[in-house]
């Protein structure tokens, strides 16, 4: 039976023909951005897909009242009132496993980069200062303890290339079986690179705050592509200032875009990006896949 399929942020094309062959899709890369557009888009719709932007509650969700499946490009489901959509009968599809492998890339390559400290260098060389004794200092990720925290199927995918670079690694997780503690402030103490890959829950939110964060070791690297809301900025940028962390990487932030004013801002050793660890060509297209396959087929189910 065809259907109405709206799709608010952006999907690989060539996955959106895949349901537009089937059924009547409203595909609007930036519906995302205009509240009122969306609003009077939804009704109708039988399915209704998202990236991580699209905020899946409140007025939006009674909106949605024939939505019967919510397809959610991405792992991560905090703009999503999961609570509200199980109550209505709603099914949540996220594209669990399909970005992993980005996400793990990025997060091995920010270690190296962060540890090594040599990829900063390019003004000064090019203006001929030649810091070569300073850039001397950097330290190789073989040797070194990876602690990861959250031992899903990402934690586990950038455990295995961190062995890869002759890391060894310690994982921390209260919910599944083989992590290897399960005490964090343990894997804080050892850990030379420490990487979240936690979701944002009320449990895990402010999860490192000061307190935590000053268990690291001083020249210890922080990598988060969880939730912004899991660490504290402010917390952090002060320890970076003062040189008790050694870098830190943040692709996810407390509030996203990062505002104006932020304590982040101009902290030194931190590489910042816009929420894209999981995002490639290779990843849009996998994600993208996967969910029209899976919500063309919840579909196909309550026909």
């Amino acid at each position: 039976m065809k259907v109405r399929i709206v799709i608010s942020e952006f999907m690989d094309q060539p996955a959106v023909d895949r349901l537009a062959a089937h059924h009547e899709v409203d595909y609007r890369p930036r519906l995302v951005d205009d509240a009122a557009a969306l609003a009077s888009a939804l009704p109708g719709a039988r399915a209704w897909i998202v990236r991580n932007r699209t905020p899946v509650r409140g007025s939006l969700l009674h909106a949605a009242g024939d939505v019967r499946v919510i397809g959610r490009l991405g792992v991560g489901l905090d703009n999503i009132d999961v609570d509200a959509c199980s109550q209505r009968g709603i099914e949540v599809i996220p594209a669990t496993g399909a970005n992993a492998e980005s996400v793990a890339e990025y997060v091995v390559s920010a270690a190296i980069v962060l540890l090594r400290g040599a990829f900063f260098s390019t003004r000064a060389v090019e203006a001929g200062t030649w810091p070569r004794q300073t850039l001397s200092q950097g330290r190789e990720a073989a040797g070194k303890v990876m602690g990861i925290v959250g031992y899903g199927n990402i934690g586990q995918l950038t455990a295995r290339k961190a062995e890869a670079l002759g890391m060894r690694v310690v994982s921390y997780d209260t919910q599944v079986p083989s992590a290897t503690t399960r005490d964090l402030d343990a894997l804080l103490v050892q850990s030379d690179v420490v990487s979240l890959h936690l979701p944002l829950t009320p449990e895990t939110r402010g999860l490192l705050g000061a307190e935590r964060l000053g268990r690291m070791k001083r020249d210890a690297v922080l990598i988060n592509t969880a939730r912004g809301g899991i660490v504290d900025e402010a917390a952090l940028a002060a320890m970076l200032r003062e040189g008790r962390l050694g870098g830190a990487a943040l692709d996810v932030f407390e509030h996203e875009p990062l505002g104006a004013g932020s304590p982040l801002a101009g902290a030194p050793r931190l590489l910042l990006t816009p929420h894209i660890a999981g995002v490639t060509v290779e990843s849009n297209e996998r994600v993208s896949a996967f969910i029209a396959e899976r919500v063309a087929a919840a579909l196909e189910r309550l026909a």
